[in-house]
């Protein structure tokens, strides 16, 4: 078994490899985040290590395994996690451990990124304890430096958690939503919703299951209202959600739990290094 010490080398070795273990992050250059300074040694390469695999999550070869269709981290949690409003990072580890509605059980914020690849990603859950999974840990945990713990006992969110929209899918005009998507996202998305090499599919089996936490329309909608479209997110509460009904109503991958966890005795890794 690997120790958290090897695994945690292994990612210095790995980033130093590739020529990428440098003080700072390649962060987005308005944060404030921009500036701050990672841990010296192996921690701070397993965080470098981390905003790869949420940047290149689809083609990393660490993650690649893992994942089902052609989303990256980042497809959502936009510029790495580091967006301030579409499903940042920010903050989110002062919320976990976190009670999880869906699990029905205290998860930690390991189980909330791997349950991701099981539903966004559409793929199979990395073993907890392994390279992949404390490595996005410590770079989530990373951008929560300085901020208080605020521990969730309602739902697995972070204190900037995406606020959902008043409206609710009853309100919803998925028509209107078709006219918009023409007018608004068909130019990166594509008509058939498929998305091209520098935008993700919005629908069918390169998107996320119905499993997802975006597949449900008030959710999708509460996100598209923050962030979409990018960089200059204007839509109407209403517009948000007849979109969102449109996207929705399209096809997507069936989620089946048993499809998306692997074998039992991957399922976690024994992270301290053994007796020797």
């Amino acid at each position: 078994m690997k120790s958290i010490v090897l695994v945690l080398v292994a990612c210095g070795l790995f980033v130093c490899a590739f020529g990428l273990a440098r003080s700072q992050l390649d962060l987005h250059a308005e944060t404030p985040l921009a500036t701050r300074t990672l841990p010296p040694g192996p921690l701070g390469a397993a965080i470098q290590l981390g905003q790869e695999l949420v940047e290149r999550t689809t083609t990393h070869p660490l993650t690649k395994p893992y994942v089902g269709n052609a989303l990256d981290c980042t497809s959502c949690h936009l510029k790495n996690g580091t967006d301030p409003k579409a499903a940042t990072f920010l903050g989110v580890a002062t919320a976990y451990p976190a009670w999880s509605p869906r699990e029905q059980r205290v998860i930690t914020l390991e189980d909330r990124i791997l349950n991701c690849f099981m539903r966004s990603c559409n793929g199979t859950r990395p073993p907890l304890g392994s390279q992949v999974s404390v490595s996005i840990a410590a770079y989530i945990t990373w951008l929560s430096t300085d901020q208080p713990i605020q521990m969730n006992a309602n739902r697995p969110a972070g204190p900037q958690a995406v606020p959902q929209l008043k409206l609710n899918e009853t309100q919803a005009h998925a028509e209107r939503g078709a006219t918009l998507y023409s007018a608004r996202c068909a130019d990166c998305h594509a008509a058939d919703g498929q998305g091209s090499k520098e935008h993700p599919p919005v629908w069918g089996s390169q998107s996320f299951n119905d499993g997802a936490g975006l597949a449900n329309v008030t959710q999708l909608a509460s996100w598209l209202k923050v962030a979409m479209p990018l960089d200059e997110a204007d839509l109407t509460d209403q517009e948000a959600l007849d979109l969102a009904a449109f996207l929705s109503s399209h096809e997507r991958p069936k989620f089946r739990l048993r499809d998306h966890l692997p074998e039992e005795k991957r399922l976690g890794e024994y992270n301290s290094q053994p007796d020797r």
